[in-house]
């Protein structure tokens, strides 16, 4: 699963329409999300770090809710932007999680002992326990 890093708002506009989960490595503005949003309309969640989600407008946050996309927090731990402009959850966390499922261990359990284990924040666990569910 791969995850756009986005660190400045001229890269919104040269996004792939087709991205679908994007973390913003900068505080956007109200109208930077909208742009992102009006750039990717196939998008589901959009991560900001813990500092910038709380700066993030109730009103963008409703929009936001309506257009069914997740606004999540949670950071791209040692991730280099000059290397690769995408941040990769490695396929072994995505298979663990389904192994965890198939065990039967319930999705709270499993978003605390994969984000601890694996410094992925909870709610991005949950959203692949999520899209897993419906692959």
């Amino acid at each position: 699963m791969k995850i756009r890093v986005v660190s400045s708002r001229d890269e919104i506009f040269s996004l792939n329409p087709n991205e679908r989960i994007v973390h913003m490595a900068f505080r956007p503005s109200n109208k930077d999300i909208l742009s992102l949003v009006e750039t990717c309309p196939k998008i589901e969640v959009i991560q900001l770090p813990k500092s910038y989600r709380r700066t993030v407008s109730t009103s963008i946050e409703m929009f936001l809710e309506m257009q069914r996309i997740q606004l999540i927090e949670g950071d791209v731990w040692g991730h280099r932007k000059d290397i690769n402009e995408y941040y990769s959850i490695p396929p072994s966390v995505i298979e663990e999680i389904k192994e965890m499922k198939m065990e039967g261990e319930p999705a709270e359990a499993i978003e605390e002992k994969v984000s601890r284990a694996r410094k992925i924040n909870p709610e991005m666990v949950a959203y692949i326990i999520k899209k897993e569910a419906s692959a």
